[in-house]
């Protein structure tokens, strides 16, 4: 599996050995509002964990957990995925997703991996573009998506909720 290393951070595929870490950020109000309106419980972050994993597994990619690489200390998440979402418009490209612990926002983190797994998406995989799904209230993420290349497509509902669906073509 593939390891990433950008100048601040190395990027490991998600591992049992994340578990305290994820359930730390799961649980954070701050961290989970714009994505699931909740927190988490340690099993439904161990269900995801197991499904992190198993992406891995069947399909060669899939989270990576951001770690700063002096201090070691868990940053979040970032990844190429195919969680085959039941939203409208379906998806028809990789998704990327991401997600920074409050505690390390602002700092230019998320940018940096990010850049990281999209630098490895446009260099090995061959689909013409990728997609993300942004709630509309989260505009820190909305920057980011289209500092990266990403530009809205269209307005969906995702599990009740409505999210903003962006595309980026490979090479940004």
């Amino acid at each position: 599996m593939t390891v990433l290393t950008t100048a601040r951070l190395t990027l490991t595929p998600v591992a049992v050995g994340d578990m305290d870490d994820l359930t730390g950020l799961w649980a954070d109000a701050g961290f989970t509002r714009h994505i699931m309106g909740r927190g988490l419980s340690e099993e439904e972050v161990w269900f995801r964990l197991l499904r992190d994993i198993g992406h891995w597994q069947a399909k060669g990619y899939g989270n990576w957990s951001i770690r700063e690489t002096a201090t070691g200390a868990y940053v979040g998440s970032v990844g190429v995925l195919d969680y085959r979402r039941e939203i409208d418009p379906p998806f028809d490209a990789p998704e990327l997703g991401w997600g920074v612990a409050p505690a390390f926002q602002g700092q230019g983190l998320a940018h940096e991996a990010l850049q990281a797994a999209l630098a490895w998406t446009d260099a090995y995989r061959l689909e013409p573009r990728t997609v993300c799904m942004i709630s509309p209230e989260n505009a820190p993420s909305i920057r980011l998506a289209e500092r990266v290349g990403y530009a809205p497509y269209a307005r969906a509902h995702y599990k009740g909720a409505a999210v903003d669906l962006y595309a980026r073509p490979r090479g940004g």
